[in-house]
């Protein structure tokens, strides 16, 4: 099955932010394209916007005027549904509410031919409720494109439960002809992106709820140890704080209110005060004229260590080694396997994040994961109040001679970064085993969708396949509520590989 034709009208309901990315994509793509929406007049207002657009293209040069003179030629406006009736595809990108979109669907069933494709640019409700109404549910499916559509490259093809073979390819290979980048998905909470990233914004609430480290100082680790674009409350302040909880809400709704997808009580008070971020002014920051920027928790400079014992294998931390060596401290290797930990002059002990707390052990200090130890400029290190100062001190002046700036929080589990990065590993693997995608597929819709550094499977075999599953392990026998609790196919995919390695 291939891409509609260009010379088959495609039109789209629905002319808010969404609904006029999606015409403008299409049409530069070369199709007519024709806009309806429900209120009179504003199709026509929406044309004129799209063709303000265009204008700005000309002027950047990333389109022709020829081209953008044939593009507003063919731009029109439709007063009634009945003028879409021989559009081969019909998108919609009304209001989220499934009544409203199934009462569109069956209105549009009775206009448009057997043949036309329809689709739906929802976010959040499920494909296979809104097909539901069809008489013929074969010919719906889900095209999920990204805020701003005309700049994003991701579109989430997404089957509902009765969506056929044919017309989810028709539609994957249109969205593959319009310049984007698709990706295959059944129809789950979330689809892909939604699903799998709710980990990213739940373990940075968490640790702040668990009075771990201020919003500023989690938002800097994330940056500039994890490699994330933005940081979580960052982003959900420029996403909106309450478009982000009713998507987080919904997912966990959608799950049946399942531990791994619940809302933060913190982001639920954020919500409530109507503190939503850019759009009014204050949310997790004050984005007010004048207001003082949040800046993260730096650690006063300290001395750095004579020399540093490496017992046992560093695993994904093993770049620490040669990085110590280039800053001229002294590094003497033992070969003890008691797993990824440095011992400091004063007897204290460094070790990478794994799900443990420092109270449990005499004098630890634990580092948090870094998506590149050498590119890194901060690290997080978490102590307890058992930690000896001079334990704490050595192991700050190690990573700034390194050249990072410090950060110290509380004695989180997991930390920052690696208890976020496994869990959103986690529910990768959980996906896939469920056939909501490949891995191919969700590595890369994190990485369009969401700017991820690494898809989740990069992730997982630059970590080690097992690393994942033990922290997440460690963090579920800590904090047993069922959040932490390693999925089935993140064991089989761990235990598999130590068994083909001879691990017992």
């Amino acid at each position: 099955m291939t891409a509609i034709d260009l010379n088959s009208p495609v039109a789209v309901v629905g002319t808010g932010t969404m609904g006029q990315g999606i015409a403008q994509v299409a049409l530069v793509a070369g199709h007519t394209v024709r806009l309806y929406d429900a209120v009179p007049g504003r199709a026509s207002a929406a044309a004129e916007a799209i063709g303000a657009r265009l204008d700005r293209l000309v002027e950047k040069d990333r389109l022709g005027a020829a081209d953008r003179d044939a593009a507003r030629a063919r731009l029109r406006p439709a007063e009634e549904l009945a003028d879409l009736a021989d559009c081969a595809l019909v998108v919609e990108a009304v209001l989220e509410r499934l009544d409203a979109k199934q009462e569109l669907m069956r209105d549009l069933e009775a206009v448009v031919g057997d043949d036309c494709l329809l689709a739906t640019n929802t976010s959040s409700l499920s494909v296979t409720a809104i097909g539901g109404a069809l008489r013929n549910p074969g010919r719906f499916v889900g095209l999920h494109f990204f805020n701003p559509a005309p700049l994003l490259p991701l579109v989430e093809v997404v089957s509902g439960f009765a969506t056929d073979v044919t017309s989810a390819t028709r539609a994957y290979e249109t969205a593959r002809a319009w310049g984007k980048t698709p990706v295959a998905c059944a129809d789950t909470p979330g689809f892909i992106v939604n699903r799998i990233a709710r980990p990213f914004y739940a373990e940075a609430f968490a640790v702040y709820e668990a009075q771990g480290a201020d919003p500023a100082t989690i938002d800097a680790v994330l940056r500039e140890s994890g490699g994330f674009r933005m940081g979580a409350f960052e982003l959900t302040d420029l996403i909106g704080q309450d478009v982000n909880e009713s998507v987080t809400h919904s997912v966990w709704q959608a799950f049946f209110q399942d531990a791994r997808f619940t809302p933060s009580l913190a982001q639920r008070r954020l919500v409530e005060s109507g503190r939503l971020g850019h759009k009014t002014g204050q949310g997790w920051y004050d984005h007010r004229d004048g207001a003082e920027r949040a800046e993260p928790h730096t650690a006063e400079k300290a001395q750095p260590p004579a020399y540093v014992v490496v017992e046992g294998d560093l695993g994904p931390a093993a770049e620490l080694v040669a990085l110590i060596r280039e800053a001229g401290i002294q590094v003497r290797e033992e070969d003890e396997d008691h797993g990824t930990r440095l011992v400091l002059p004063s007897g204290g002990q460094l070790a990478l994040a794994d799900g443990q707390t420092s109270v449990e052990f005499r004098d630890v200090v634990y580092f948090d994961l870094a998506l590149d130890y050498r590119r890194a400029t901060r690290i997080a290190l978490s102590a307890s109040q058992d930690t000896a100062p001079a334990t704490l001190a050595e192991a700050t002046g190690l990573f700034q001679a390194l050249g990072k700036d410090v950060s110290v929080i509380g004695d989180v589990p997991g930390m920052i970064v690696a208890r976020t990065v496994a869990r959103i590993v986690d529910l990768a693997h959980d996906a896939v085993s469920k056939g909501v995608a490949t891995e191919e597929d969700v590595d890369t819709a994190m990485r369009l969708g969401v700017n991820y550094p690494l898809g989740p499977f990069e992730w997982s075999r630059r970590l080690g396949r097992n690393w994942a599953y033990a922290l997440l392990d460690d963090l579920h026998l800590r904090d047993p509520c069922g959040r932490y609790a390693p999925s089935l196919a993140l064991y089989r995919h761990a235990y598999a590989t130590d068994k083909r390695e001879g691990t017992p």
